[in-house]
């Protein structure tokens, strides 16, 4: 079966002469000519990435995942590619109706008629690794039902262990692409779509994100609803609202897209910079707009989470970088830890001024913020910098907000958008505002000790007390074996110096 797999991948590579694009990418020339001569009579006038595009159409569904996780990977691929890659589209025909009744009987363990007050046949939405049906509780709340893909397991680890095996034969027949780190990114997007196969762990960063923005202004998160949730099926709450690529039907719902375009802006900062935990699949397909004008966040098998080093570090370049001040960029790199310690401050200032400068010759409306952060890894790589999986994602989801904003809003300036939020949010990491906020965070710790404290203090000094007593017994000790000792060499001196005089005398 794997071997027929195989056969069909390599089919299917030569058929789109995806041969030619690796050939075209060998630094030195020679597979090019090596190619070239081989496959005379090949010459393709469709674009690469196009034909890249269709190959992994063909392969399939995980294969269209795949291609979707690459085009976030800019650092690793050419614009041209990505790009394309970006296009893939995650739909595939919804598996049969019987199937998912019988799927949500196994898992309940009873009739579907006593789980649901009303389930809809027909799905709403299909995808590779789940479809998603509407229903209706006994209460009245209505629900969406999402149920993973029967027998999708085994297809993702057959198609994984093709792809591993892909990638090792890569690295083994063209050295060159071990820049590129195939297995590495295998081995990344295999991590990825397991996740997505726990339904359990997506309704939690359902939950988690409800909870981050409970009362918001902004953002609805649906409830998960847990008594009906397994690895297999997860129900939350249904959600309705005007797709946000629809954008005549919002304007004639009279929601302000200006607005909207700018809230987009400061929930992805929210996220990032309050929170540290973001949506990291914020493609229109996954966003609904509200009738009051919020949005609604859909499908939570990708999140993001970053470090207080992390956020810290994104709020230094992004705030550096807009005041030109690239040995700032360089050194917050450097505490980062993500370039090794060797690498000269100076050399690496020069590299970031000759990326960045040329952006200013424009607007600052018209500066992209995702592809600015691009430049940045892409140049840090020259440097040793490792990627890190967290920036990739967030990467990702930047270019998604700031594609969409600019949609909502052409005349978006996401700087100016953006630019208080992060001011703010320094002010309080490293201000006054930090130090009253990290008070309030040990106020409650202060709270249980200082009732405490002049107990404490009071067996501290006992303690110290007892230790000096115990201190001064070992010196008097010392002491008195010390002096032991002395007498104890006095009395053998002497006794040495009688049996001396007394053999002297006798010898005489």
């Amino acid at each position: 079966m794997r071997l027929l797999r195989l056969t069909r991948i390599f089919w299917i590579v030569y058929a789109y002469s995806l041969d030619e694009i690796v050939a075209q990418a060998d630094a030195s020339g020679r597979l090019t000519r090596w190619w070239r001569r081989i496959f005379f009579w090949r010459r393709s006038a469709v674009p690469r990435g196009v034909r890249l595009r269709r190959a992994l159409e063909s392969l399939g569904p995980i294969f269209v995942k795949f291609g979707q996780m690459l085009s976030t990977r800019r650092d690793l691929i050419p614009p041209d590619i990505a790009d394309e890659l970006a296009l893939l589209q995650d739909r595939v025909p919804p598996f049969p109706s019987e199937q998912a009744r019988a799927l949500l009987e196994a898992h309940y363990g009873k009739p579907l008629e006593s789980v649901f007050a009303r389930f809809e046949r027909d799905p709403v939405a299909s995808a590779s690794v789940a479809q998603v049906h509407f229903a209706e509780l006994f209460d009245g709340t209505q629900v969406a039902v999402k149920i993973l893909r029967p027998g999708i397991a085994p297809v993702i680890e057959h198609d994984l262990a093709l792809m591993d095996t892909a990638a090792r034969l890569l690295e083994a027949l063209w050295p060159e692409s071990r820049r590129l780190k195939p297995r590495e990114v295998v081995a990344e997007f295999a991590k990825s779509l397991h996740d997505e196969l726990d339904l359990v762990r997506e309704a939690a960063n359902c939950s988690q994100l409800r909870r981050n923005f409970a009362g918001s202004h902004m953002l609805i998160v649906p409830e998960v609803y847990w008594d009906y949730c397994g690895r297999d099926v997860m129900v939350m709450q249904r959600m309705v609202g005007t797709p946000i690529s629809q954008i005549e039907t919002l304007r004639a719902k009279g929601i302000d897209l200006k607005r909207l375009s700018a809230m987009g802006v400061e929930i992805f900062f929210t996220q990032v910079f309050r929170d540290g935990f973001f949506h990291a699949d914020m493609h229109p397909g996954n966003i609904l707009v509200a009738d009051d004008g919020r949005y609604i966040a859909l499908d939570f098998g990708i999140v993001g989470t970053l470090s207080d080093e992390d956020k810290n570090y994104l709020a230094q370049n992004f705030l550096a970088f807009f005041k030109r001040d690239y040995r700032r960029v360089a050194i917050a790199h450097l505490e980062a830890g993500w370039v090794p310690p060797h690498v000269r401050v100076d050399e690496f200032e020069g590299a970031i001024r000759a990326v960045c400068e040329p952006i200013f010759d424009r607007p600052l409306k018209d500066i992209s913020f995702g592809k600015t952060l691009l430049r940045l890894f892409q140049t840090a790589r020259r440097f040793e910098m490792e990627v890190q999986p967290q920036l990739v994602l967030l990467q990702k989801t930047l270019l998604n907000i700031e594609g969409l904003g600019r949609q909502l809003d052409p005349e978006l300036d996401l700087w100016q958008t953006a630019k208080p939020f992060l001011e703010r949010w320094m002010s309080e990491q490293l201000g006054w505002r930090a130090l009253r906020r990290q008070l309030e965070e040990e106020a409650p710790q202060w709270a249980k000790i200082l009732p405490q404290l002049p107990r404490l203090v009071h067996r501290d000094l006992s303690e110290r007390l007892a230790e000096r007593e115990r201190e001064k017994l070992r010196r008097r000790q010392a002491e008195r074996e010390a002096a032991s000792r002395r007498r104890e060499r006095l009395v053998w001196a002497l006794l040495w110096a009688t049996a001396f005089a007394a053999g002297w005398w006798w010898g005489r």
